[in-house]
């Protein structure tokens, strides 16, 4: 059995996410068993980029005004500055976000996205990474910003850029299996 079987994962984007930061993980996810659902403003074929250059389009499965965290175990948001920038003002993604990091249900955050973190209000008092152009958003936040490749905190796992997601991946993978562990303890 894969170690994450039947996990229910979340992964917010929009038009203008970071290519690898979704694909890379979904991939991994997909492969230990979980259900992954792109979750997005509309139900629509999404643009990736590649930094600045269009890549591929990855399918929306279900819109955040019909989506319901309670559904999910835990959460991924990829980065890319035009898709953090955009989600980060969605009253529902803000919501949503807050809604998990209230649960503290595990979530894996990386590169421009957490800047969702800061939206939603989740960041006072946590440490995190995140892509160094947006360090400052998250100090005046009142987070603790950290240049490493994968910071954990709790119920987050963050990382700075695609050249991290092998490590992101395995601490992401780590985190969602130590997560449903725990929970499964408590029921």
């Amino acid at each position: 059995m894969a170690r994450l079987e039947g996990l229910r994962v979340a992964v917010l984007a929009s038009d203008g996410f970071e290519e690898s930061e979704l694909t890379d993980p979904v991939k991994a996810l997909r492969a230990e068993g979980t259900q992954v659902e792109i979750v997005a403003p509309e139900v629509k074929k999404l643009q990736a980029f590649r930094h600045m250059d269009k890549g591929s389009t990855v399918q929306a499965d279900r819109k955040i005004t019909d989506a319901n965290p309670e559904d999910y175990d835990a959460l991924l948001l990829p980065g890319g500055a035009l898709n953090a920038d955009f989600m980060r003002v969605v009253p529902e993604v803000k919501r949503f976000v807050k809604s998990f990091n209230d649960a503290g249900k595990p979530m894996a955050v990386i590169c421009h996205a957490p800047w969702l973190l800061v939206s939603a209000g989740c960041v006072r008092g946590r440490t995190l990474t995140s892509y160094h152009t947006i360090q400052d958003d998250i100090r005046n936040a009142g987070g603790n910003w950290q240049d490493r490749e994968v910071v954990e905190d709790r119920n987050w796992v963050a990382s700075r850029q695609p050249k991290d997601l092998p490590a992101f991946i395995k601490a992401m993978t780590a985190l969602f299996e130590r997560s449903r562990t725990a929970a499964a303890a408590h029921h």
